[in-house]
């Protein structure tokens, strides 16, 4: 009987547990907007498992009052929520004091038109509906990765152009411009060479780099954006030049 239970005692039970592995670093606060529970808890355990705090939203009420309750490092935005657009949301925050907050959109919707539209208001980069979670993590990391690089201020002066705060602001005759973060890329790569002729490779080398899935009309859709902007404060002027067949200079 002694035998018995002995054998029947939890042997195991003083042994060690597997240890967990430790948790990630703090990588970044990140608001996601989504209103499909499923995509949601997905992104958030994906991104948390890698370090990052995730503040998830289902309506875009919700996601303003986020925004203004704490800046996050990154947004996620979907497209269609029940009360509103996500490439709506991305257009006032290009409007706002969150000017150049990276947003990375998502969106059943893999059109190329659905694409441009949503780089034309501002969108950093742009993942279709389904997506892999490594995936989105790459995404996500590079984002922050050329966000958090620092810019280069150009050394020549352009006439009605001043850049300021080591090259995060530029000002176009005394206005201050509400540029993204590519396109304020755009205007200093623009500006430390003016007259040269920027080819959308280059553009895209210099403001992209190798992170996100992009290519000409991406260079051509945020120098449009960029255009209007300046047109915004001189209606008369437009020194940014095409082209044709060979890219953008500034005169």
């Amino acid at each position: 009987m002694s035998t018995s239970s002995a054998a029947t005692s939890p042997a195991s039970s003083s042994a060690p547990s597997p240890a967990s592995p430790p948790p990630a670093p703090f990588a970044g606060q990140v608001l996601l907007l989504e209103d499909d529970p499923a995509i949601a808890q997905t992104v958030c355990f994906v991104l948390e498992r890698e370090g990052y705090r995730v503040r998830a939203c289902g309506w875009v009420h919700e996601a303003r009052a986020a925004l203004a309750d704490n800046a996050p490092d990154l947004a996620i935005l979907d497209v269609g929520l029940p009360d509103g657009n996500g490439l709506d949301l991305c257009r006032e925050l290009r409007q706002g004091p969150l000017a150049r907050l990276p947003v990375l959109v998502l969106s059943a919707r893999s059109e190329e038109g659905d694409k441009v539209l949503g780089l034309e208001l501002g969108a950093d980069d742009y993942l279709a509906k389904p997506f892999s979670n490594r995936e989105l993590v790459a995404r996500v990391r590079a984002l922050l990765r050329r966000a958090q690089a620092p810019v280069e201020a150009p050394a020549p002066a352009v006439a009605g152009f001043v850049v300021e705060a080591e090259g995060s602001r530029v000002r176009f005759h005394g206005e201050l411009l509400p540029l993204t973060r590519r396109e304020l890329g755009l205007m200093l790569r623009l500006l430390k060479a003016p007259g040269r002729i920027h080819s959308r490779d280059s553009l895209l080398d210099a403001v992209w780099g190798m992170d996100a899935d992009s290519g000409d009309r991406t260079v051509d859709t945020h120098i449009k954006t960029l255009r209007a902007k300046l047109r915004q404060v001189r209606p008369d002027l437009d020194p940014i030049r095409t082209h044709r067949g060979m890219g953008y200079s500034l005169e």
